[in-house]
């Protein structure tokens, strides 16, 4: 009963209250099929084959409106135990029981530790440690934007670009499922508006991306920036392409082919002053001594090649 039940329930759930038939049809064509579907690889066969099966045969039956249920489908990893084994009887000394975290950190800590472990698809152990860092992050999240001081109407633009750069970011990596890399970016921006008074604009477009890892203090903070309404409706913030552009890049620097070193330039540095910059680097330099500097290859920002005799 209990594959069966998990078999067609994502039918079911489009027309829960529904006494007179499975599902209404309308509905059904309105919905399905399932854009996305997450799960992990034991479910393979006790869930994903099985409701693929039931599927074809409510198509064949001209009861489901598709052929296949899911559009996509997502393997997500499994969380071990801090032994690096799969939790379980063999070993309870290693099961975590996510009540006993919410308890002490709060479902927040929960959810944004489980998310930044690692890729999505990837299986990794558990870390106390880890916990406790998220915590810290969260709390610096809290600390920060919740004192009117760090706060301010006026822009001096020393944030711009790396908060446009993690607009970009989170977003992107939000639609790939890219957790634990949106959640590096946002740290990085705290890390840059620690020091400095975070425009308005920006507090609050970073608590509507904070918000999808940590809903309830985004929630709160959202209220105390003074906003009546749920943040969980609000528009996306959006980011400019061109304020995410690095005034200066690092790129590696080739003498007949091989990289030698590396020189940070200006993204739209001159040949004659990144030459100069890549020869006062003394690696460069002792490849070139004695030699004759017979062309010099250069595309700003991607590529410096000094062709030496």
């Amino acid at each position: 009963p209990g594959s069966a039940g998990s078999s067609w329930y994502y039918l079911r759930y489009i027309d829960p209250d529904n006494d007179k038939e499975f599902a209404d049809q309308k509905l059904l064509k309105h919905w399905m099929p399932v854009d996305l579907y997450i799960g992990g690889p034991e479910h393979a066969v006790g869930h994903l084959m099985y409701s693929r099966i039931w599927n074809r045969f409510l198509y064949n039956k001209g009861l489901s409106p598709v052929k296949e249920p899911f559009k996509k489908l997502v393997h997500q990893g499994m969380i071990l135990g801090s032994n690096g084994i799969k939790m379980g009887k063999r070993f309870p000394k290693y099961v975590v029981n996510p009540s006993d975290i919410v308890n002490q950190y709060g479902a927040d800590t929960l959810r944004l530790y489980e998310m930044f472990m690692g890729a999505l698809e990837a299986s990794k152990p558990w870390s106390d440690e880890g916990v406790a860092g998220a915590r810290r992050f969260i709390v610096k999240v809290w600390n920060y934007f919740t004192n009117e001081d760090n706060l301010t109407d006026l822009n001096d633009e020393k944030l711009t670009k790396i908060y446009h750069q993690t607009v970009k970011k989170v977003t992107n990596d939000y639609e790939t499922l890219g957790f634990n890399t949106a959640i590096s970016q946002m740290m990085i921006f705290m890390n840059a508006a620690a020091r400095e008074k975070c425009p308005r604009e920006y507090a609050e477009g970073f608590i509507k991306m904070f918000s999808c890892i940590c809903p309830h203090v985004g929630e709160e903070i959202w209220s105390i920036f003074g906003h009546e309404e749920t943040i969980a409706y609000e528009p996306w913030p959006v980011y400019d392409p061109e304020k995410c552009k690095d005034d200066v890049v690092e790129i590696g620097v080739q003498v007949n082919g091989k990289v030698r070193g590396r020189v940070t330039l200006a993204v739209d540095e001159a040949q004659d002053s990144a030459k100069e910059k890549a020869l006062s680097d003394p690696a460069i330099a002792k490849c070139v001594e004695g030699k004759t500097v017979v062309k010099v290859i250069y595309i700003p920002a991607k590529i410096l090649n000094i062709v030496v005799k």
